[in-house]
């Protein structure tokens, strides 16, 4: 099995260090990509309302208070001439159901706990989104230096053909000098459409980086990313530490907490009044005793075929679904990691090929039909054939080998267990 070595998140201070070698690395990008990234900041704004939700939430309703003036006569709105007449001060209060607001607030402190495996999932997917964004920056900057690297080979062609052509002996035709001339005009091109694809890469990774950051040159030495240990095994079974997969198993604890919730709904809802009527005294001066009232009142769970039942239906329901997605998301993970794996096993195969047989054959060949050319025993379209065919390879192999990186950099996302 291959040691892993993940790309690591670096702390912050760590960055100034990276940015004064001069050059803009993939730790360096990836580093403060993740630091800047407005999302994960929002990410734990939400996360701080529902914590102070919880609070509330395991808090009574506030006790309601009334004041009124009772049975007051029209005739001639006298506040002693009846005895019934009052001025009432009351005060009541509802209580949860059952324990549905401690069941509340444990369901909110469950929605809670998902919110750092959703900032761990978000960096794990910037840092792949990032590092592929280098990957390819990156082989665009090499495939031009090997452009440049082969371009000046074929100016020397060039000169070379064109003295040959204009000196007595003509050993080459009129034809070689414009299949060079040709062969450079298509460098050119490929140069141009080079140059295109990396002003769009640098937009892209403008999106995550600053400018500052941007305007360092890109780090010459390619990273050599291994596999994580556990990328081997793609069973759904050895994706459950992923942070995905995890926030969804913090989301069914939730919901199977607002099961419970739900079902508080049988229980009745109490409630305590208690009120205090002042009366006047009687017009011949006599005292009349002041009023006390005290009460308790609850509701009857009657009726619960077409509510309460249909409320534990739907939280049973929706726990369901939730265990479902799991399921669905770690098929999804586990074929996709399936994939990619197939997909480097294949690259790993072509890059011993090329390393092996294919560059240093087409090396030989390039180097035997130029040697022949020289001795006037070759033809020039074979020369040219040899070193673009040589270019072409080098090209591939590079292509292979970033690929690879890209590769691994997106299997090890499957394989994150880490959470913030």
């Amino acid at each position: 099995m291959i040691r892993a070595v993940q790309i690591l998140v670096l702390p912050i201070f760590a960055l100034p260090v990276l940015a004064q070698n001069g050059q803009l690395s993939l730790n360096l990008a990836v580093n403060e990509a993740i630091i800047n990234d407005p999302w994960l900041t929002a990410n734990q704004y939400r996360q701080a309302g529902v914590d102070a939700r919880s609070v509330a939430a395991a808090t009574q309703a506030n006790p309601s208070m009334s004041l009124g003036l009772m049975n007051l006569p029209l005739d001639s709105f006298d506040f002693n001439q009846e005895g019934m007449t009052q001025f009432k001060v009351g005060v009541s209060q509802k209580f949860g159901r059952g324990d549905s607001l401690a069941l509340m607030q444990k369901q909110l402190q469950q929605q809670s706990l998902r919110y750092p495996l959703m900032r761990s999932d978000r960096q794990a997917k910037v840092q792949v989104k990032v590092a592929v964004l280098w990957f390819k920056l990156y082989q665009v900057n090499k495939t031009v230096a090997l452009i440049n690297q082969d371009r000046h080979l074929f100016e020397q062609l060039i000169d070379v053909t064109e003295v040959s052509y204009s000196s007595a002996f003509r050993r080459s035709r009129q034809q070689d000098v414009i299949r060079a001339e040709l062969e450079l005009i298509r460098l050119d091109d490929r140069l141009t459409v080079l140059a295109q694809r990396k002003s769009g890469l640098l937009r892209q990774l403008g999106e995550w980086l600053s400018p500052v950051t941007m305007a360092l040159p890109l780090s010459r030495d390619l990273p050599k990313l291994t596999l994580n240990l556990a990328a081997s095994a793609t069973e759904p079974q050895s994706l459950m530490s992923h942070p995905a997969v995890r926030n969804l198993d913090q989301q069914a604890s939730a919901m199977a907490v607002a099961i419970d919730v739900a079902k508080q709904s049988y229980e009745p809802q109490w409630g305590v009044n208690a009120s205090y009527g002042y009366r006047a005294d009687m017009p011949n001066n006599s005292s009349r005793a002041d009023l006390v009232s005290v009460g308790v009142t609850f509701d009857l769970p009657l009726f619960t075929t077409n509510k309460q039942d249909q409320n534990v239906k739907a939280a049973i329901a929706n726990t369901e679904a939730v265990k479902t997605n799991k399921v669905l998301l770690l098929r999804q993970m586990s074929a996709s990691a399936k994939a990619i794996q197939a997909q480097l096993y294949q690259l790993n195969q072509r890059q011993k090929l090329y390393r092996n047989s294919l560059i240093p054959q087409v090396h030989q060949q390039a180097e035997a039909a130029l040697n022949a050319y020289s001795n006037d025993d070759g033809d020039f379209s074979e020369v040219m054939r040899a070193r673009i065919a040589e270019l072409n390879t080098n090209i591939s192999a590079l292509n292979i080998e970033i690929e690879q990186q890209i590769l691994i950099t997106r299997l090890n996302y499957f394989f994150n267990d880490s959470a913030s």
